[in-house]
């Protein structure tokens, strides 16, 4: 069983913001696969599916993105998933717009929700993808991850959503370093 887990925030004003690509990418990637996120499970919206012989689910999480970790640990406790079948999408403020980063492990980077599930799941040997979201110094942190992406940047994040879709999809039947090999863009 293989868990994928996108992160963002919950609620219509957070919807297309950069701090959502996480929650932009598994809905590409659920529509791609024809899942549907029918149920409300964990704290989290997911949808199950069995592709290639293995089962997935693809979650939401609907606590804010500090508490992530919550929706992901109770999902992972309830089903026993190892942790090398679990993987985290989320935004990276210091990557470029529309770059995909895709690693095995390593500390949250700042990044509140994943360290949340570090803390939480009491191991940093967590694979993700980190899609760029790049920043501004001109504007403080948290106004820009929840400001949405200007038209310059759209071509940029859409293709790094598609791309990093791709990745997931490829991590629920490809070694791990065969996906980050193919995958990795800068």
């Amino acid at each position: 069983m293989k868990l994928i887990v996108g992160l963002g925030n919950i609620g219509k004003e957070y919807e297309n913001t950069r701090h959502n690509v996480g929650f932009m990418v598994v809905d590409k990637l659920a529509n791609k696969l024809n899942a549907n996120f029918e149920q409300s499970k964990f704290k989290a919206s997911i949808a199950m599916i069995n592709y290639k012989g293995e089962k997935v689910i693809i979650m939401k999480p609907s606590t804010y993105m500090n508490l992530s970790g919550e929706a992901v640990l109770a999902c992972v406790n309830f089903y026993k998933i190892p942790v090398e079948d679990i993987l985290i999408i989320h935004d990276d403020l210091d990557l470029p717009v529309g770059s995909v980063r895709i690693r095995m492990q390593g500390s949250a980077g700042g990044q509140k929700g994943m360290n949340n599930i570090i803390n939480l799941l009491h191991t940093s040997d967590i694979k993700r993808i980190r899609v760029g979201i790049d920043k501004n110094p001109l504007i403080p942190v948290v106004g820009y991850v929840l400001g949405k992406f200007t038209s310059e940047e759209k071509p940029k994040i859409n293709e790094a959503i598609d791309w990093a879709s791709d990745a997931a999809e490829a991590f629920v039947h490809q070694p791990f370093m065969e996906v980050m090999n193919k995958y990795n863009r800068k």
